[in-house]
């Protein structure tokens, strides 16, 4: 895993060296282990290396190929490597590890390689003698990459900071972003919070040549159905599951150097430590948070599981205080701000403390496998879209009512649900997904601003590739993949755990364990206990107590923190956006108030995401 950066001028022109190395001094905690730069007329690639595989220094990058023809920047891991070696066993290889397999890969299939590839990436490939240049990004959007355009100039990077650096990109907020971002809590792909700077779609590639740019989907999620797991066979769909996800755990389980696992009890997480403990060759090495709080400590659970599977387990216990201390250096290490984070890097702290670089997680088994409460919500709201045939003054009637009978959030949505009268996908997922509804945001900005409304494009397109009225849970599978899991999650994991050069691998995104889970019907992974088919699939693995606890997400007392020991790092951070001049200082103080006297329809994720905005724009300094 490692940190990538580079300039291209599309009439290749100019020099970029010096610009290329404060961008990568920039992702220096990225690649502790070495830092590589090449130039050619109109072109710096960088590199920063953290040695998962291969730790010899025939490993570093850039790395040239082919006598010089081919140079690539890679940070990334190739699972499925060695058998790709097997095919190009014509070509004499000089390492031990993946990097020089995708250059080989490259030389010999071209841009039809990423077919091939089964891994988490984002590369740059240059070819000297073709004159081409060609970038590429992982299927699900495990690796991040960003890039902006200026005239015949392209700058891209691992980190948005990085790009910044390059003084190149303008440091303004884009206004679909910061929309986006008061909405949603992030800014959908390919949009970002930086104005022009753009996010290579997962499953795309960039093709840079005869001064033209060219950006090509290779993959699509939903576009590949499996006909075995459409079948009436249910037995052989649970086998079919577990041998793809202990495939993808093993796959995984590649590393030259030493490697453990998040814990949290649930699940997921647990799912993923009881298959390393089967195909592991030395006890698994497991981590988990713990707190005072009692209801929102899972500490009981991960014991439990670390003592089925005899892990060597290392809880970190967590106070108040203690995050306080942290918290500076989280929010520090935040690339793009984000409505979450903080919790993975507390955790990768300790796990990278305890001398492991590289873990696995359970991130992706909720979407997958029906763990959010919007799979049945979504069920639920269609058997009731005959609510929209209801006369306009009725329903908002009935949603006045409910607001009245419960405040809350959950009742603000659904009268805007039915004030509005649709009850299709992109109207259900969007809205369980919003943090803000139109008028908090407007009331926060003095200007209106639109969202780009990539989110409700991507619920769209989750109709249009799963259809059928039995394939509701993949069409939500496929919005919750496309919109919180990349933008959100895989984001947060990546620029957290890279703070402390520590990779994160994640088994239940293996694109074939993916693929196969999406074409599986509604019927046999309906949620009526809780991730049926992964429960039923992994048969006796998990104790009875882990599978039926109750889901408690992994989250810290953020409320309680905010109120009392948060409070004024909160307020501070919040006066900085106040002097912003796109915000309305009135309507962020009123928010804030809203929130200190126990508004239920203003909790505390509602004004966090404001708080790491305002800390990340002075930090970075960010005009609006």
């Amino acid at each position: 895993m490692c940190g990538i950066t580079g300039i291209y001028n599309l009439k290749r022109e100019g020099s970029f060296g010096e610009q290329v190395r404060r961008m990568n001094r920039c992702l220096a905690h990225r690649g502790p282990d070495n830092e590589g730069l090449y130039e050619a007329p109109g072109l710096a690639l960088g590199h920063r290396r953290l040695s998962i595989i291969d730790l010899s220094a025939a490993g570093n990058q850039p790395m040239l190929y082919g006598n010089g023809r081919y140079t690539l920047i890679y940070n990334g891991e190739l699972y499925n490597y060695r058998e790709l070696k097997k095919e190009l066993s014509d070509v004499v290889f000089h390492t031990a590890g993946d990097t020089e397999v995708v250059l080989a890969a490259y030389a010999r299939w071209g841009e039809g390689c990423l077919s091939r590839l089964n891994g988490m990436y984002a590369f740059a490939i240059w070819d000297n003698e073709a004159k081409t240049l060609f970038i590429a990004r992982d299927r699900l959007g495990i690796k991040p990459l960003y890039y902006y355009f200026a005239g015949n100039t392209l700058v891209f990077a691992s980190e948005v900071r990085a790009l910044l650096e390059s003084g190149l990109v303008p440091r303004r907020l884009s206004k679909g972003g910061l929309g986006d971002f008061l909405v949603f809590q992030t800014a959908h792909a390919p949009e970002t919070i930086i104005r022009d700077v753009r996010m290579l779609l997962p499953g795309h590639y960039l093709l840079l040549k005869n001064a033209q740019e060219n950006e090509t989907r290779y993959w699509q999620l939903g576009e590949n159905r499996i006909e075995a797991a459409a079948s009436e066979d249910y037995t052989r769909i649970c086998r079919d599951v577990y041998d793809l996800l202990q495939a993808a755990v093993e796959r995984r389980l590649v590393a030259d150097v030493p490697f453990g696992a998040f814990l949290s009890g649930g699940i997921d997480s647990s799912a993923v430590v009881g298959l390393m403990s089967r195909v592991a060759k030395s006890k698994v090495k497991t981590f988990s948070v713990t707190f005072d709080e009692s209801e929102f400590s899972e500490a009981k659970y991960a014991q439990l599981v670390a003592k089925k599977f005899q892990t060597e387990h290392h809880e970190i216990h967590l106070r108040p205080e203690d995050f306080l201390h942290d918290l500076p250096a989280a929010l520090a290490a935040m690339d793009h701000p984000s409505g979450d984070g903080p919790n993975t890097y507390v955790v990768s702290k300790a796990t990278k403390a305890a001398g492991i670089t590289m873990a696995l997680s359970g991130l992706g088994g909720d979407e997958l496998f029906a763990g959010y409460d919007i799979f049945k919500r979504a069920a639920e709201l269609r058997r009731k879209k005959w609510l929209g045939a209801l006369p306009g003054p009725l329903r908002g009637l009935a949603g006045w009512g409910l607001r009245t009978m419960r405040p809350g959030v959950a009742s603000d949505k659904i009268a805007f649900l039915l004030g509005h009268g649709r009850f299709d996908l992109e109207a259900i997922h969007t809205l369980s997904r919003r943090s803000l509804l139109p008028g908090q945001v407007k009331a926060l900005l003095s200007e209106p601003r639109a969202w780009s409304g990539n989110a409700s494009q991507t619920a769209m397109q989750a109709e249009h590739f799963f259809p059928e009225k039995n394939y509701l849970l993949s069409a939500v599978s496929f919005a919750e993949i496309s919109t919180y899991m990349q933008n959100v999650l895989l984001r947060d994991t990546d620029q957290m755990s890279m703070a402390h050069a520590l990779e994160v691998r994640v088994p239940f995104l293996d694109y074939t364990l993916v693929e196969y889970v999406l074409s599986v019907p509604d019927r046999f992974k309906y949620p009526h206990t809780p991730k049926k088919l992964l429960v039923d699939a992994l048969g006796d693995l998990l104790p009875p107590e882990i599978v039926n606890r109750p889901k408690m997400g992994f989250t810290f007392p953020w409320a309680q923190w905010m109120k009392n020991e948060l409070r004024p790092f909160c307020e501070e951070r919040l006066q900085q956006l106040q002097r912003a001049g796109c915000f309305n200082e009135k309507g962020v103080q009123e928010l804030w108030s809203a929130f200190l006297r126990d508004d239920p329809r203003v909790t505390w994720s509602r004004l966090w995401p404001l708080v790491v905005l305002g800390d990340w724009m002075q930090r970075n300094n960010i005009e609006a």
